[in-house]
């Protein structure tokens, strides 16, 4: 038996959907509801109701499970959200491990960022090696991935058969008001703003694919970097609005002007009750020229091909184009 946490987010129901399609027996936790973008294959998993911060519910998901994928994860840059990020994020991840501990659980993969990976002014592409660095320019979400992979060395140390993914920015369909589906959606709007920022994106077939397979070898103990190519921002949306037929951007957003936008979208966010549209992390971030190096991964696993960028977000464009039609 295989435990899914997070099973109902974006990248845990991609991992579901391969599992079960795989004729595998899967069981995952879910907390409110099924999301309708696995309505296909939800009668073929057994879901378990809990949370990763339910003990109770958890020592029940794993009874008889041999293979645990850990995805459960809150994403978030909110200011307001820091202590909710910490405690899913870090506690909810200490009692996966200890109960898997408990439990004689043969393996787990772990999904964590690469936020989790230590920012070296003095490196051109960020590996796994580079160690993490206190400071004041770390997210609140950097400072929760890290702390949850802590807690699974902690739990490698202690015994567990445990690998960890550093994901960079995941694209895919489905998902079109949560996290990279929001950028599909900027770009269908004809958002006119870009920034000079550069990072790495990675299809979410891509990290599933990675992570059975990982799942599935002698690899343990270790950290893999997952990102297909790194790409300015401005670049990821010129081409999304040319596959959505629509407008690229075109005003280049210097660092003030995302400095006073993000003032602006607080003030603003008092009056409306509404989370801001840009908050500090996000502005910054944005800004930023991180180059990320994945051939850790492709060593590892040598017949594994990262798809193209490019025809990735051809395919998401594509579904995106017609979710609008089938409304």
């Amino acid at each position: 038996m295989i435990l899914v946490t997070g099973g109902t987010g974006f990248l845990g129901s991609y991992l579901l959907r391969a599992l079960v399609l795989a004729g595998k027996p899967v069981r995952a936790l879910y907390r409110r509801q099924i999301p309708e973008q696995i309505n296909d294959i939800k009668d073929k998993v057994e879901w378990v109701k809990g949370d990763v911060l339910d003990i109770g519910s958890l020592e029940d998901a794993m009874q008889g499970v041999e293979q645990i994928y850990h995805c459960a994860a809150v994403v978030s840059f909110q200011p307001d959200k820091r202590d909710h990020l910490l405690k899913v994020n870090i506690e909810g991840t200490a009692n996966v491990v200890n109960i898997a501990l408990d439990a004689g659980v043969k393996k787990l993969v772990h999904v964590s960022s690469v936020a989790a990976i230590g920012r070296s002014l003095t490196q051109a592409e960020l590996t796994e090696d580079i160690p993490w660095e206190e400071s004041k320019n770390n997210s609140n979400y950097a400072i929760s991935k890290h702390g949850s992979e802590m807690e699974i060395w902690r739990g490698i140390a202690e015994g567990l058969d445990a690998v960890i993914v550093n994901p960079s920015i995941i694209l895919g369909s489905g998902f079109w008001h949560d996290g990279s589906g929001m950028l599909l959606k900027n770009a269908w709007k004809e958002f006119p703003y870009y920034t000079e920022g550069i990072n790495g994106f990675v299809d979410v077939e891509d990290v599933v694919k990675v992570m059975i397979s990982l799942m599935d070898s002698d690899i343990s103990g270790q950290r893999f970097i997952l990102s297909a190519e790194n790409w300015p921002y401005r670049q990821l949306f010129n081409t999304m609005a040319n596959a959505l037929g629509k407008k690229p951007p075109h005003i280049a957003t210097k660092p003030w002007m995302a400095e006073l936008v993000w003032r602006l979208e607080k003030v603003k966010g008092l009056f409306t009750g509404k989370r801001p549209l840009l908050t500090k992390e996000t502005a910054r971030t944005a800004q930023l020229k991180v180059y990320y190096n994945s051939d850790k991964i492709r060593a590892a696993l040598p017949a594994f091909r990262y798809k193209p960028l490019e025809q990735t977000i051809t395919e998401i464009s594509k579904a995106f184009l017609a979710s609008k039609q089938s409304t």
